[in-house]
């Protein structure tokens, strides 16, 4: 697994060979970062943005923000094996100033959120087994720690169906293969 872009371009981290881990795959994560950069739809920068890369295994998503520009990434992930290579890969990099990592379950993070903090770009990768994660991006839409301006991705089964409606704005669904990456927002109350 490498980095695709920016300043970090080319590097190698290190991932799970386990049939637990799903591994963001190259393309998938260019396909991505060009639908952030270049959509009309999506109304953020990815320079100086801070993100959450919820369920972030090795980090090979908010690795490759940082890389491109973001200010700071958080990652939250409570597999003692997965959080031992996501921290070999933090180091390897020389990143540690611009990362956060909770050890701990997605809802005992958000179970302590800081409504100080904000974010422009949330990263859902929940195993796809789990649908659970659902009541955890309510619970996240109610925190109020996004910035107005922000985009959520999510990543699940190309044949998953879970009706999402209820909680963000779909901006716009892709599918690579086995992959399907859902781009929305929040739906915000009206004030």
């Amino acid at each position: 697994m490498r980095i695709v872009s920016g300043f970090l371009k080319g590097k190698r981290i290190d991932f799970l060979k386990s049939a637990s881990t799903r591994p963001l795959r190259d393309f998938v994560k260019e396909s991505m970062f060009n639908v952030i950069k270049h959509s009309s739809l999506i109304n953020i920068s990815l320079e100086h943005s801070c993100v959450l890369d919820f369920y972030s295994g090795v980090g090979s998503f908010g690795i490759e923000c940082i890389s491109r520009g973001a200010k700071m990434a958080t990652f939250i992930e409570n597999n003692s094996n997965t959080l031992e290579v996501l921290k070999k890969n933090i180091n390897y990099l020389k990143i540690t100033q611009k990362v956060n990592i909770s050890e701990t379950k997605v809802i005992s993070f958000l179970n302590k959120l800081k409504k100080k903090n904000k974010y422009e770009i949330i990263f859902f990768d929940p195993p796809f087994s789990e649908s659970y994660f659902i009541e955890e991006l309510k619970i996240l839409k109610n925190s109020n720690i996004f910035s107005k301006e922000h985009v959520v991705v999510i990543h699940r089964e190309s044949k998953s169906e879970e009706d999402l409606s209820e909680v963000i704005n779909i901006i716009t669904t892709k599918k690579y293969g086995r992959s399907k990456i859902i781009f929305g927002s929040f739906k915000l109350k009206a004030s």
